[in-house]
């Protein structure tokens, strides 16, 4: 998302600086974050103490937000924050510029303490109305929806066949696509990397054979060709996604979903280009998988460019710095 947003700022004109960790996407032009982690030596250890690598995490971030405190803050205009840790909210009211973050998770308990340190000082996006309402308590923030690239998404032919991609870990629970593809008599094509081997191997693979398939992790060009040639794509989460990525690219090859109401699914869909089933119901996303193939893929893909989209992301994106640049000028 980092990647998609910052690109694209850049396409519009904009001058972007991103800090990243290291190995990051050379053709960004990323400042690379120095995480060195603190080597480890002989000797009794705290039990309490972080580890090494969020040791080194933390010097890393400190080290960015007192550069940005100084000197070096003034060439900016607003900054983006896209991380997890805590010290670019904790640390927002020492910067010259508004600090925006982006929530892209549930409320995690570190980010939280952050937001109360932070007393005000940083103004907050999340990625649907869902994790917004989750977030609610603690802090407000304004609803911007994921955007997907619909040109490295394509509109597909469609097929017969139904999809399953996303990591395979149990959370994401694609045994659930597996079995529900099986009760619908649709043929199923998964795709992914494979983070949980215990689950695999013990709750995924012995459901493979004919009419189920795993086709590895693919690139992301096969991955559309993929999506785009399947007539739904099935999602199953486990848990409250906070937004539903894998949905909204299906959704831009045509591919109309069939998905568990969970998270902020709902919020991707529309009555036109998916079904719903109540969460953990196998026999019910049968029934919706059989239904989302008959659904219009023109009406899919028209969705997906119209509300879903990098360009409507950015968009959205690009209103909220104005408006906080225009906010701290008036203070």
């Amino acid at each position: 998302m980092t990647w998609h947003l910052a690109s694209e700022l850049v396409r519009r004109g904009h001058e972007v600086s991103v800090f990243a960790a290291p190995g990051s996407d050379p053709g960004l032009g990323a400042v690379e974050l120095a995480v060195e982690a603190m080597p480890d030596r002989a000797g009794r250890h705290d039990v309490d103490a972080p580890p090494s690598v969020e040791v080194a995490e933390h010097h890393a971030y400190l080290s960015l937000m007192l550069q940005l405190g100084g000197r070096d803050g003034a060439e900016f205009d607003v900054l983006h924050n896209n991380s997890l840790h805590y010290l670019p909210v904790a640390m927002a009211r020492s910067l010259p510029m508004p600090v925006l973050t982006t929530l892209h998770t549930p409320p995690l308990w570190w980010l939280e303490s952050a937001v109360q340190m932070d007393g005000g000082s940083s103004s907050f996006a999340s990625v649907s109305r869902h994790t917004a309402a989750s977030w609610a308590p603690i802090t407000e923030s304004t609803v911007v929806l994921n955007g997907v690239d619909v040109d490295q998404w394509p509109a597909g032919p469609g097929g017969e066949t139904a999809v399953w991609s996303g990591r395979i870990v149990e959370e994401k629970a694609p045994h659930h696509a597996l079995l529900a593809a099986r009760m619908a008599g649709v043929p199923i094509v998964l795709a992914g990397p494979i983070l949980d081997a215990t689950y695999f191997r013990e709750s995924v693979e012995p459901l493979l054979g004919p009419g189920a398939t795993y086709a590895g992790h693919l690139a992301q060009a096969e991955l559309a060709s993929l999506v785009g040639s399947a007539g739904v794509a099935v999602v199953t989460p486990a848990w409250d996604e906070p937004y539903g990525l894998v949905a909204a690219e299906a959704l831009s090859c045509g591919t109309p979903v069939a998905a568990y109401a969970r998270g902020g699914l709902p919020e991707v869909l529309s009555a036109d280009t998916g079904r719903l089933a109540e969460p953990g119901q196998v026999d019910v996303l049968a029934r919706a998988t059989r239904e989302a193939m008959s659904l219009d893929r023109a009406a899919c893909r028209a969705h997906a460019v119209a509300e879903l989209s990098l360009g409507r992301m950015v968009d959205r994106y690009e209103d909220t710095y104005l408006q906080l640049v225009d906010r701290r000028l008036a203070a």
